[in-house]
């Protein structure tokens, strides 16, 4: 999704994708192969009944009321007074609901296979209650991923998006199927260095955005110097009224002497 929406959104768009980049897309695809090489296998839950017995366990219930307190706090709090200015509002918002979203379509997932295979599984209220948490879940993301994708970049906004979202799934399943129980030191190292790579890619895909950089003008952008600031006494500030309605040539230059 970072390379695909970053591309996209460069060509369809207009937005700019300079060198870094495309180094920072191409950084997101090393880590996320990496992070799927080392990924952790599922607990085995074939049945309604085992997935009961995964959303009933303290952990898992403590978990959820975090996260759904910080969901309020974010939407009726925070999103009124900084969602217009800040990128990670909204975001964050799609992020923590999406935990939600992904334990539902495990679940949901699960009665599908029961459903073909003859269960009961219409019967069983923990059915509905997925089919309707995941409705409210993906439409929760959708409004708040629009409202960001209609103020903010777009080559920012999906980055960034499946930083956040990615860090809240695996933690939610970590807790919820505790996968980490059984892997190795290796994978465990390979999981992380792959999910930082991405960061990695994430942050000179953001940093970096309004920088001219390309292969032609690379020589040049690092041969650039910026010029020494002119130190001025602080006794003694020369500053300078521009009066633009006169034209350059003739423009008269006044100034203030503080002391």
């Amino acid at each position: 999704s970072v390379p695909c929406s970053a591309i996209l959104s460069s060509y369809l768009l207009g937005e700019r994708l300079n060198l870094l980049g495309k180094l920072g897309c191409l950084l997101s695809l090393v880590g996320s192969t990496v992070m799927v090489i080392h990924a952790p296998e599922d607990e085995e839950v074939t049945t309604l009944e085992e997935m009961t017995s995964k959303l009933k366990e303290p952990g898992f219930l403590a978990y959820a009321a975090i996260l759904l307190a910080l969901c309020f706090l974010l939407i009726f709090c925070l999103a009124p007074r900084y969602g217009q200015t800040n990128i990670l509002i909204y975001l964050a918002i799609c992020s923590v609901i999406g935990a939600f979203s992904v334990s539902s379509v495990k679940g949901l997932g699960i009665a599908i296979k029961g459903f073909f295979a003859g269960q009961p599984v219409l019967q069983n209220p923990l059915t509905w209650i997925l089919v309707i948490t995941l409705v409210a879940s993906i439409t929760t993301q959708i409004n708040y991923l629009n409202k960001s994708l209609d103020i903010f970049n777009t080559s920012l906004v999906f980055p960034i998006y499946y930083v956040l979202f990615t860090t809240i799934v695996i933690t939610t399943s970590i807790i919820l199927f505790k996968e980490w129980v059984t892997m190795t030191v290796v994978d465990i190292i390979g999981t992380v260095c792959g999910f930082l790579t991405i960061i990695l890619g994430v942050f000179l895909l953001h940093a970096f955005k309004d920088m001219d950089v390309s292969f032609g003008n690379l020589p040049q952008v690092l041969q650039n110097e910026q010029p020494a600031p002119v130190t001025r006494d602080d006794k003694n500030i020369l500053i300078e009224v521009d009066n633009s309605s006169i034209a350059p040539e003739d423009k008269p230059k006044v100034f203030m002497l503080y002391t």
